[in-house]
């Protein structure tokens, strides 16, 4: 058997397409309820296999410039596909940093076990390490696959469910600013603006593919109906918040009178507070389920009744991945003045992450050498990766055996070091 990892051509690329789940019609997403799905059901309805001309069209966009596929081929016959999407991510500081977006990744049933997705994952590793990319992320289509590769959860969701009887404000007072129901060209216009600026400042945040919003439509789909959008300006006239929203269809009584908010950005406290006033007592429903959001939702603090948001299902989002510790460290910032020195052991994927490291962090900047000094902790890459961000506890890890202390406080010191307020968020996945 021979076993060749290499990037994807042109001419391959509809086979390199017709492996991956989304393409073949296959289950893409473990059985079990999605905190990202806003339906009754568990998780969406599997989708049909691509045309021939869905294939065709896909092909040439694999090949862009951004989007970096790698292969796997047994024997010349191509059995398994992943890639790489060059984008950023909001961290401390706040900043943007480049990182390697897996996605688009399968092998065939027959060719399992053999460790192609392994040998893939490390012709991107070594690819995006190239491009100077030190991270890689990714959003986990099954809990258990990406850990041995190196990437654990660094930030959270949570769906939750508010019934309209008991969304009552705190303050009921309507914010300044306006409200307006638009149509699709409307919020294609308004997305981009607003989650550029939302970019800027939430930690975690992804750049977005230049046709994310391409496909918002005033169409229905199915028995659902079209989706729905709302904006807000402020006094001045400014944009400064849009939603997407929709009142599917049920066949159930139980499920009727509901309204999902898909997508849902704000810049402003007055902007978030007014439009979730109007989702919330929208005429002629029952209830609002809002799929993907932080786990720290403000919104909670704004109800009367603060038990009344209640939190459905939660799951991790984003599951990041340290490919250059020292580039990693250095790219954030942070508040506080600090020396660590802790110890990575093993890193088969990228072996320069492992030895001991002296990070001595200020506000001014940061610096990670190796160093000979005895480590004041051990952590595993992963642990590392979840950490990076600032949303994870330390203690946590710590509890799980991802944290080793040598001296007392050690733990503490990294929490110290790391943690953000609020908690990071990606609202969207690629």
């Amino acid at each position: 058997m021979k076993i060749e990892i290499r990037p994807v051509e042109r001419s391959e690329a509809v086979d390199y397409l017709k492996v991956l789940p989304y393409a073949n019609g296959l289950p893409n997403w473990e059985p079990a309820p999605a905190s990202w799905h806003g339906g009754p059901e568990a998780w969406p309805p599997p989708r049909k296999p691509a045309t021939k001309q869905q294939l065709e069209a896909w092909a040439d966009e694999v090949m862009d410039d951004h989007f970096h596929p790698q292969a796997a081929f047994v024997d010349g016959k191509l059995v398994g596909g992943s890639a790489m999407l060059s984008l950023a991510i909001t961290v401390p500081g706040p900043g943007a940093v480049p990182f390697g977006g897996v996605t688009a990744t399968g092998v065939i049933a027959t060719h399992r076990r053999r460790g192609l997705l392994r040998g893939m994952m490390q012709a991107m590793f070594d690819e995006a390490l190239e491009r100077g990319e030190p991270l890689a992320a990714l959003s986990a289509s099954e809990g258990g696959i990406y850990g041995r590769f190196g990437f654990l959860p660094a930030t959270m969701r949570s769906r939750w469910e508010l019934e309209r009887s008991d969304a009552r404000f705190i303050d009921s007072e309507l914010p300044a600013g306006s409200l307006e129901l638009v149509d699709a060209a409307a919020a294609r216009q308004a997305w981009p603006q607003i989650q550029e600026q939302i970019r800027q400042l939430q930690i975690g945040e992804l750049t977005p593919q230049p046709d994310r919003w391409d496909g918002l439509s005033d169409e229905a789909a199915g028995t659902d109906g079209p989706m729905r959008y709302l904006v807000h300006r402020d006094a001045a006239g400014d944009l400064d918040g849009v939603a997407n929203f929709r009142l599917p269809w049920s066949p159930s009584p139980e499920h009727t009178g509901t309204l999902v908010v898909d997508e849902f950005q704000a810049l402003t406290p007055d902007a978030y507070r007014a439009m979730w006033m109007l989702l919330a007592d929208f005429d002629l429903t029952r209830k609002i389920i809002a799929p993907s959001r932080p786990t720290d939702e403000p919104l909670r603090w704004m109800l009367r009744n603060p038990r009344a948001m209640r939190i459905t299902r939660q799951s991790d989002n984003l599951w990041l991945r340290i490919l250059d510790l020292p580039g990693a460290l250095t790219a954030r910032a942070y508040d506080t003045t600090a020396e660590l020195t802790f110890a990575i052991e093993a890193d088969s994927m990228c072996p320069r992450n492992v030895g001991v490291w002296r990070l001595a962090v200020s506000p001014e900047g940061a610096t990670c050498t190796r160093t000979a000094m005895r480590p004041d902790l051990t952590m595993d890459i992963q642990a590392l990766g979840s950490l990076y961000l600032g949303g994870m506890s330390a203690a946590v890890l710590a509890g799980a055996g991802r944290i080793r202390a040598h001296r007392p406080g050690a733990v503490t010191d990294v929490a110290r070091v790391l943690r953000v307020d609020p908690e990071p968020f990606n609202s969207f996945g690629f």
